[in-house]
């Protein structure tokens, strides 16, 4: 199967929304070493030396980081299309990290068969579709793995999950309502179906989660949710509304304060993995 050019355009709500790519470096959370273990063992990566990944959308690099400080000593490359971000990355000089400028859909990799593992982290949701599965089964070794992991605060979570707490579910109906760019979020589940429709990787996917509670000062939550792409471009009125909002749900008595003041906010990481049918 030969690469061909798909014609891209990065969608405004990330072009703009993820404009502060030092902001969302800063504020956007790392990933549980428990989940990605399980990840990587998973994919059959774990304790495998000197294997190949292509990590695709890597951002500024969260779990790129993770990736390249393992003992393992992978050897990965990331895709990014976003150049702030992309210039995030390439400017922390991990070892054994090709940093490029790319899409799902046209992978910057000309070998076929070249990853022992494909990952998707915090981003899988904005690629999925036929074009980007063919992509990745090109460049995937014969019975390899795909693997996508998102981190979900109750904040940013699908309708059907429960909230903790009443004040995660009020910012969490509250996100819903602003939505209205149309680009699809994990929340969404759009990309669960662009998985389960096709016939180049195996069903049913694998999943799992991993529970966590982090303590957060007002300002660093408040900061954390701007990263999210549709509330960091909210501007005027509508930014006026989204801090009265935040402000009021932080009254409500079940939010946990330690004695520094901080917030415990919870969340999940929640990951997929399938692996590569024989063509």
């Amino acid at each position: 199967m030969s690469t061909t050019a798909i014609s891209f355009r990065l969608p405004k709500a990330a072009s703009q929304g993820f404009q502060n790519a030092s902001a969302y470096d800063t504020h956007r959370p790392s990933y549980p070493q428990e989940a990605v273990t399980s990840l990587l063992s998973a994919l059959g990566l774990l304790g495998k030396q000197n294997t190949k990944i292509l990590e695709i959308a890597a951002g500024t690099g969260k779990f790129t980081e993770l990736l390249a400080n393992r003992e393992e000593g992978f050897n990965v490359i990331a895709v990014e299309p976003h150049g702030d971000m992309r210039g995030q990355l390439t400017g922390k000089g991990l070892k054994g990290v090709d940093v490029r400028d790319g899409h799902a859909g046209r992978l910057a990799v000309e070998d076929e068969e070249w990853a022992d593992g494909y990952i998707a982290a915090q981003s899988f949701h904005w690629f999925a579709n036929e074009e980007t599965l063919k992509e990745a089964h090109r460049v995937l070794k014969k019975g390899r793995g795909l693997g996508a992991i998102w981190n979900i605060e109750d904040y940013n979570k699908p309708r059907e999950w429960k909230a903790t707490t009443t004040w995660e579910e009020k910012l969490n109906s509250w996100i819903y309502s602003i939505s209205s760019d149309g680009q699809p979020r994990f929340r969404d589940g759009q990309w669960r179906g662009a998985l389960e429709d096709q016939q180049l990787f195996a069903l049913p996917l694998s999943e799992e989660t991993v529970k966590w509670m982090v303590w957060l000062s007002e300002g660093a939550l408040w900061s954390r949710i701007n990263t999210l792409s549709q509330v960091a471009i909210l501007e005027g009125s509508d930014r006026e509304a989204a801090v009265r909002v935040f402000k009021e749900a932080l009254q409500s008595p079940d939010v946990e304060r330690n004695e520094k003041g901080e917030i415990a906010l919870h969340g999940v990481t929640y990951f997929v993995w399938t692996k590569k049918l024989d063509s």
